[in-house]
């Protein structure tokens, strides 16, 4: 019976979706039902009459093979009808629901075990026709955690109890190999519940899509749509307040009823019918607590506060007499700062405790408590054991970094005015100084005298003799003017070489400059042999520096001006400015020793340029106000600048263009500083009348620092109305060092 009740089921089932395609599109669009052959002849009877009163739509025709399908539909109804009604005999007990033949029928049985009559059921086909479960989710787990089935071989139970197994999985390289031959590997996605890829529809890719794109995930949102206007137009205004009738009384006038009821709780208190609750009393029992219960903590117990000192003798009203403070020592303490006094008070003597007046550091010595309490640290530190000596670098003895000057050897001196400049000679023998007074002097370095004086009747602001050995001459810089001069006791073949190169036989062509060459070649041994007249309002030349080969020569006069630096060819006689514009007021110039680069120092830079090439390579930042000095060494990689707010910068010029090392050891202005050319030693002089001598030692080595040791401080200049030592040049070939003082003095320091 339950075969047959099944496929009478199916039947049904089949003679429904006959039915449907038989109804068509438009009948589904009208909702037609279609009855039997009979109903179908009435309803085309009365549709034809329906057309001749008016138009209505024609039926569409029926396929001719759907009349074989009913046909055999309708035979295979009569057999089910009959067995239909067999089945209702046996069974009278059976719902008016079982007329439909939606369900497979039951059978009755008696139980093997309880003996008792039982409803069985016919199992139910898998078929797509009569159970959906194919289309749910086989995991009927529910909503759990999937990793609780991470150790078990199934993922779950279907809708029967029955295990699902876990599906097989490949290795990282099945996974790759299936993305690649399976081209819509990347439109599913993994779902837990059946550890299965399952494909995406189209709409849920276009969701994600839209999603990562940052749109609106529903596709049919238009975020433009025109606004409704709800309150806007005729009839849709929104009239305020919601009712115009005028403001009663009763809103700002008291309220005679709560009058009446708050007098009628007076009345009551004050005849004592109500009587207000009493003041509860504290509970006294002790109150106890678990202090276990609070968690540990790793952080060491905090540290109790600092406590305040106890008061000692000096404190009393009535101190000994040791205690008591003398005159001086009231002074000295009124004197001193509050922060280096060594106690806030002074001990004070009173015959009686009564006569003692009111304490005036009160206030302030509490309020300086609290501050103390709350800002003091509580953390217990802990004092270094620092040996200060180890803080220091270590540098080498200065005794093992000898020969260096470190006594005054002789003394020059210039009565009349102190001495600005000097120069020695190439060969280390003679040394030309000159003062303000317009009065050079030449003299011998080994015992001080003085060969020749030249009186030029102006300040003389620089000296410098020429780098060459053929020739001896020197040159001295005044106001607008530079004087060459020849020194005496000289051999005749350097004599003849000197005056071909300053006053030659055939003078070179001349050019148009405003600087004039003048030879006065008669007078050549009382005074210059060649006079360059710089232009007008060039002021005082404060700097003369030669080139290496002896042609070139620079000078910087003390204007500010474009034409304060000029340069002069010898061989030439030719002057011209190296430069068109000047960014600030030049101070010195230097040629460098082995490349055609020129540096210049303005107030607060140095800027190298190549000659050659005529451009700028570099501009050094030593972080000086002013610059007053800058000396180059002999290797040409480094360099030396002095300002006048006592630094002094040492440069690498192949590591940075910020200085290596800021050396502090002047109280006053940094006036000179020059290399010596062959021994590792450099010299400084400052306003201070002091001189230091420093220990140099530049490295091939390009990884190893240059090494700078202080070794030794000269004083024996005096300091004159704010100046010191004006100037410092070493001995060429020997370890020592000239100066040149404001007191008008020039010492000779030896080693």
């Amino acid at each position: 019976m339950a075969v047959t009740g099944l496929g009478k089921v199916r039947n049904k089932r089949k003679q429904e979706e006959v039915e449907e395609v038989e109804k068509g599109p438009f009948a589904g669009a009208v909702d037609l039902e279609m009855h039997s052959e009979d109903e179908a002849e009435d309803e085309d009877r009365e549709g034809d009459d329906a057309s001749d009163d008016g138009d209505v739509d024609e039926f569409p025709e029926i396929d001719a093979a759907s009349d074989s399908d009913e046909e055999s539909d309708e035979e295979g109804e009569e057999e089910d009808a009959d067995d239909l009604d067999e089945e209702d005999t046996l069974d009278e007990n059976s719902d008016a629901d079982s007329d439909l033949h939606i369900f497979p029928k039951s059978k009755k049985v008696v139980s093997n075990i309880t003996g008792q009559t039982k409803v069985v059921y016919p199992e139910i086909e898998p078929d797509y026709d009569s159970d959906s479960s194919t289309e749910d989710d086989p995991n009927r787990v529910g909503n759990i955690p999937m990793h609780w089935y991470d150790d078990l071989p199934h993922l779950g139970y279907n809708i029967n109890g029955k295990r699902v197994l876990r599906p097989a999985k490949g290795d990282e390289l099945d996974r790759f190999l299936q993305t690649v031959e399976d081209p819509n590997s990347w439109t599913t996605a993994f779902d837990k519940n059946t550890q299965m890829d399952k494909p995406l529809s189209a709409e849920e890719l276009d969701i994600i899509r839209r999603l990562q794109a940052g749109e609106n995930p529903d596709a049919e949102y238009d975020p433009y749509e025109p606004t409704i206007e709800w309150f806007t137009g005729k009839g849709k205004e929104e009239v305020m307040p919601l009712s115009s009738a005028p403001e009663p009384k009763r809103r700002w006038l008291p309220s005679k009823w709560e009058k009446q009821k708050i007098m009628k709780i007076v009345r009551a208190i004050r005849q004592g019918r109500i009587v207000g609750s009493k003041p509860t009393a504290a509970d006294k029992k002790q109150q106890f607590y678990a202090i276990w219960n609070e968690p540990p903590s790793n952080q060491p117990p905090p540290l109790p506060a600092p406590k305040p000192k106890l008061p000692t003798n000096s404190e009393s009203y009535n101190p000994p007499e040791e205690y008591l403070p003398t005159e001086e020592e009231r002074k000295q303490w009124e004197n001193t700062d509050f922060e280096d006094r060594e106690r806030d008070y002074l001990p004070h003597k009173y015959p009686a405790l009564r006569l003692v007046p009111a304490y005036d550091q009160f206030i302030k010595q509490r309020f300086n408590r609290q501050l103390d309490l709350y800002l003091a640290p509580r953390i217990q530190r802990v004092k270094l054991n620092v040996d200060p000596n180890s803080l220091l670098p270590k540098l080498p003895s200065p005794n093992s970094l000898r020969p260096f000057p470190n006594y005054k050897s002789l003394q020059f001196v210039h009565t009349k005015a102190r001495v600005r400049c000097l120069s020695i000679s190439p060969d280390g023998a003679w040394v030309a100084s000159g003062d303000e007074s317009g009065v050079i002097s030449l003299w011998e370095v080994n015992v001080g005298r003085e060969v020749k004086r030249w009186n030029l009747g102006s300040k003389v602001g620089a000296i410098e003799w020429c780098p060459r050995l053929d020739a001896c001459f020197l040159v001295a810089g005044t106001e607008e003017r530079l004087h060459f001069f020849i020194p005496p006791n000289i051999s005749p073949a350097m004599l003849t070489t000197t005056q071909s190169i300053l006053a030659p036989a055939t003078l070179p062509p001349t050019t148009q400059s405003s600087i004039k060459w003048i030879s006065t070649s008669g007078a050549a041994e009382d005074g210059p042999i060649l006079t360059i007249e710089l232009p007008s309002a060039s002021g005082l030349s404060r700097q003369l520096t030669w080139h290496r080969k002896g042609d070139y020569l620079a000078s910087v006069s003390s204007s500010e001006t474009q034409g304060s630096v000029w340069m002069h060819q010898i061989s030439r006689r030719h002057s011209q400015a190296p430069f068109k514009k000047i960014k600030g007021a030049v101070q010195m110039v230097l040629f460098h020793p082995t490349k055609p680069h020129f540096f210049v120092a303005t107030q607060r830079y140095v800027r190298l340029y190549n000659l050659a090439e005529q451009k700028l390579l570099k501009t050094l930042m030593p972080g000086i106000k002013w610059i007053s000095s800058m000396d180059v060494h002999p290797s040409g990689d480094h360099i030396i600048v002095g300002g006048y707010d006592r630094k002094l910068c040492w440069f690498d010029l192949e590591l940075s263009e910020k200085p290596y090392k800021v050396i502090r050891y002047h109280s006053r202005a940094i006036r000179s500083l020059h290399f010596h050319p062959t021994y590792p030693l450099f010299a400084s002089s400052s306003d201070d009348g002091s001189i230091q001598i420093f220990h140099a030692r530049v490295y091939s080595d390009l990884m190893t620092d240059p090494l700078i040791v202080p070794l030794k401080i000269l004083r024996g200049h005096d300091v004159q109305e704010g100046l010191g030592v004006l100037q410092i040049k070493w001995v060429n070939k020997q370890p020592w060092l000239v100066s040149a003082g404001a007191d008008g003095n020039v010492s000779l320091w030896c080693s």
